[in-house]
C-alpha cells in the first residue's frame, strides 16, 4: 500500500489554509498547515513533507526567504516547491531565478493545483537522484561532490555500518530501515551545524559526507557519539548489557552478533595521490577494512600524502 503524500502549507491566511487541507485530504493526502510566524524551517527539519505549497501573495519576502532557505539545503533540494500568486504579482517575480518548481494563481483552481502535484511528481521521478529511504543525494550527485572537493582542503568521508546485515536479519526490514534514516540525520545534522558540506548515500548501509579539512575530526566524532547513544535504544537491557544477540552471519551459522557500530574512512583530497573519484574509493576502502576490525564504532583518516 501507498503511503500518502505529506503536504507541508504555508501561508497567513488561515481559511486559504483550512480550505487546502480539506480539499487535499479528500485526495488522500495528509496536508499540514503553518503560518509564516512559526518556525517553518525548524518544522521541516524535524519532519520533511513530500512536498510544499507556500502563498507567496500574503508575504512575498518571507516566502522567498524560506524558499530560498530549503533550495540552498541539500538534503531539502528536491522537495518540489509550488507557489501561490496573485496575477498582480506575478510580473515582479524574477521567474528566470525564483527557486520555485511550479505555481497557480489565485483564486484557486484546485483541478489546477492538483494537476500541478502531480506533474511535479512526475517530474521529480526523472529526475530523482536522491535515495528515497533517506533522501540523501544519491550515486550521481555523490560523484559530482567528490570531483569539485579535488585537490580542497577537504576530506571525502565513507561511513559504513558494521553487522547490519545479521541486524536486519534479525529484527525486520523495518527496523533496518529507520536505523538508515537515523544514520542519514545524524550525519546531515553533524555536517550542517559544522558550517555545511555534503551528504551522500551510495546505497544500502554505506554513505558519504564531505566537509572540510578543519571540521573532520569533530564532525566524525560527533557522527559517532550520537549514533551510538541513540543506537542503544534498540536493544532490550538484557542484549545491552551483554554486548550482543544470536543472530545469522553471512554463512548462514547462528553467532553472537555484536551491536551495531559505524566505521568512518577520511580520505584528505589535498592528498597528491587523490587524482580520481576510483582512487577516493580505493583508500576509503582500505581504511574501512582496517577500522572494521574493531566492534566499536572508530574513524580512520588516511595520512598518507603521496605515493
Amino acid at each position: 500500500m501507498l503511503l500518502p503524500i505529506r503536504i507541508a502549507l504555508v501561508s497567513s491566511d488561515a481559511q486559504l489554509i483550512s480550505q487546502l487541507q480539506l480539499r487535499l485530504q479528500s485526495r488522500g493526502h495528509q496536508a499540514t498547515g503553518m503560518s509564516y510566524i512559526d518556525s517553518v524551517l525548524g518544522a521541516f527539519y524535524s519532519d520533511p513533507p513530500d512536498l510544499l505549497i507556500i502563498d507567496l501573495s500574503s508575504d512575498c519576502n518571507a516566502g522567498t526567504t524560506i524558499v530560498t532557505a530549503l533550495r540552498s539545503d541539500s538534503f531539502f533540494s528536491t522537495i518540489p516547491i509550488i507557489g501561490l500568486v496573485s496575477d498582480r504579482d506575478s510580473d515582479s517575480i524574477p521567474w528566470e531565478t525564483y527557486p520555485l518548481d511550479d505555481f497557480v494563481f489565485l483564486p484557486l483552481n484546485f483541478g489546477e493545483l492538483f494537476c500541478r502535484i502531480a506533474l511535479s511528481f512526475s517530474r521529480l521521478k526523472r529526475i530523482f537522484d536522491n535515495n528515497p529511504l533517506t533522501r540523501l543525494p544519491g550515486n550521481t550527485s555523490i560523484q559530482r561532490a567528490i570531483e569539485d572537493a579535488m585537490g580542497k582542503s577537504q576530506a571525502v568521508c565513507h561511513v559504513d555500518i558494521n553487522h547490519f546485515k545479521p541486524y536486519n536479519d534479525a529484527f525486520g526490514f523495518s527496523h533496518g530501515d529507520e536505523v538508515l534514516r537515523m544514520l542519514a540525520r545524524i550525519m546531515f545534522n553533524a555536517v550542517r551545524d559544522a558550517g555545511g558540506g555534503f551528504c551522500g548515500h551510495i546505497g544500502g548501509d554505506d554513505f558519504v559526507f564531505i566537509v572540510s579539512l578543519t571540521q573532520l575530526e569533530p564532525v566524525c566524532k560527533t557522527v559517532i557519539d550520537h549514533f551510538d547513544q541513540i543506537v542503544l535504544d534498540l536493544f532490550d537491557e538484557a542484549t545491552k548489557r551483554q554486548g550482543y544477540y544470536n543472530g545469522t552471519n553471512r554463512k548462514g551459522e547462528m553467532e553472537k552478533i555484536p551491536l551495531l557500530s559505524i566505521s568512518i574512512a577520511a580520505v584528505p583530497m589535498n592528498s597528491d595521490k587523490i587524482r580520481h573519484v576510483a582512487k577516493v574509493a580505493e583508500v576509503a576502502a582500505e581504511l574501512k577494512k582496517l577500522a572494521k576490525e574493531s566492534e566499536k564504532s572508530q574513524y580512520l583518516v588516511d595520512q598518507r600524502k603521496s605515493e
